[in-house]
This record gives structure tokens, sequence and C-alpha cells, in this order.
């Protein structure tokens, strides 16, 4: 079997992120790939998928005939805790997590058909309560030793950007980012008791299946109240009505109503994690575009 090369963007990401050890992983990529196609009987292996974020990730048939996703990527915690959470939820709302190797960074997961995302869904009450309930299937106790990162050490990012901007937040604008910040640490210090989260559940992670109508991909595994996972869904294509704060603000009532979630909680979340996401960006590139801060601006005027 034929072994492909990774895709120069692709590449090109794994460095960015990754530095000498991305260039190191890319040249020990096709020894990695053998390995796994040897290890777990891999037969058949299709072209790669499109945005994949940052990991390799392709379809693959096993010799029993079984269709599945390998995804592979540099050792990163964030897709090791990926594994862990798949297995803790067991195929109940997400996509079955077949098998794994937690050091290597590699998974196989359950192939969905036909495998669309919600995004295609164009009406977006229909959409929002579809996110809704598959968000509902996937809170879970969190284990009693487990290494998910916190909602409050996901808030490093406010202190960062102090740190390197001289106590202040540079070209951040500052009537989101220090409102944010308050509301950040006062929702994680009067969270209630939390639980597994996503992390990143939005359109683009909800894909249509077979199994059940609409199963999860791709979690980040995070702790953390449920009001909080609603944030990353609320901030994703936030601008496709002339009206984002009216958006917004439909979306948090029938959101918060379906899972059975405090609107206030959700609308305080959704602003100051809509702020904390526009700091990663800030963080990577040193500016943002107003696309990254729609939902913020949208709900500033009513929190």
């Amino acid at each position: 079997m034929e072994v492909p090369e990774i895709q120069p963007g692709l590449q090109q990401k794994f460095i960015d992120v990754n530095g000498e050890m991305g260039r190191e992983w890319i040249a020990a990529f096709p020894a990695l790939l053998r390995s796994f196609i040897e290890r777990w009987d891999i037969v058949e292996l299709g072209d790669t998928f499109g945005y994949v974020g940052y990991a390799w990730v392709a379809p693959v048939r096993l010799r029993d005939g079984t269709e599945a996703v390998l995804k592979l990527a540099p050792p990163d915690k964030e897709y090791a805790n990926e594994g862990i959470a798949m297995r803790l939820y067991d195929g109940r709302g997400a996509a079955r997590l077949i098998d794994g190797d937690s050091e290597a960074v590699a998974l196989l997961l359950e192939r969905l058909r036909p495998g669309t995302t919600l995004a295609e869904v164009e009406d977006d009450v229909e959409a929002t309560e579809t996110g809704a309930r598959a968000m509902a299937k996937l809170f879970r106790p969190l284990p009693e030793e487990h290494a998910f990162p916190t909602v409050e050490r996901w808030g490093g990012a406010f202190a960062r950007v102090r740190e390197a901007n001289g106590g202040g937040c540079g070209g951040f604008p500052p009537e989101l980012f220090e409102p944010a910040e308050r509301i950040y640490f006062e929702m994680c210090a009067s969270q209630g008791t939390p639980v597994l989260l996503h992390g990143d559940l939005h359109h683009w992670n909800i894909l249509r299946a077979e199994r059940e109508p609409w199963l999860v991909i791709d979690p980040k595994g995070l702790a953390g109240e449920p009001a909080y996972e609603t944030a990353a869904f609320l901030r994703n294509k936030a601008d496709i009505e002339p009206d984002s704060a009216a958006l917004a603000h439909r979306r948090i009532a029938q959101m918060s109503e379906v899972i059975g979630l405090d609107k206030q909680r959700v609308l305080r979340w959704a602003f100051a994690a809509g702020v904390l996401s526009a700091l990663w960006t800030f963080e990577d590139h040193g500016e943002i575009s107003e696309r990254n801060i729609v939902l913020p601006r949208a709900l500033r005027a009513s929190i």
C-alpha cells in the first residue's frame, strides 16, 4: 500500500504549532503510518478529508471489512484527551473509538455515513435544536482521577495577554477584554459541579450518521459546568442573520430550554468564552478580525 505525503498546508500547520518537533514528526510520518496500517490491519487507505484542523485524518477499511477513520497527530495532550473522552462516551451520542494509542497520538474511529455536518442544515432553528439535543447526550461525570483541562485553566489566556502587553490587552478591544476577564472568572468561581465537556461542540463537529441521526466527533475533553458547553456552538455561524444580537438571544433561549440550563449563565459564558476564543487567535496571530468577535459584540449590551 502506497503511503501518501502530508499535504503542504497541513505540514505548515504542524510546523507553525509544534516548531522543530513538528518537522521531526513530519519526517517520521511515513514510518508511523505504516506501523498503524500493520497494527490495525488496514487494507485500504482513502484520500484525506478536507478541513481537519491540526491532524492527519483519512478514511480506511480494515481486513474484516470495517470502515473506519484513522487520525494521526504530533504528540499533544489535546489529542490524547480526545481518545480518553471518546472512551468515556462509549459511542453514546458520539462516534465510537475502535482503538487508540495515546502515546503515539493515533485514533481509529467509527466511520460516520453520510457524514455531512450540521452546518449544512439551513434552518437555524432546526440546527440549534439538533445541536442542543446532541450536546445534552454527552455530559458525563468526570472520573475521580483525570487529566482533562479545566475551564479555569483555559482562561489563562487572559493573564498571558496581559503579561505580554505590560498589563494591558495590546491591540485587543478593551471594551470586550476587560468585562470578559471579570465575568469569565466570576463564572468559574460560581459554576456548578463540573462534568466532562466536549469543549468544541459546534456545527462542523456534529455529523449525520446511520446508527443515530446525528453523532459527535473531535472532542477536546474539558472539565466544566454544562452551560459552558454551549459557547462554541453559539459563536459559530453567529453572523448568518443581519441582526446578530437577535440571533444570539434566540439561540440562547432555545438551547437553555432544550438542555435545561440557566439562560443567564449561558449568556454570560457565551460572551466571556467568545472573547477567550478570540484571544487564542490574537495570541497566535497578533490580531483578530471583526468576524472573530461577532458574538461578544452582539451580547455586550446584555451582560
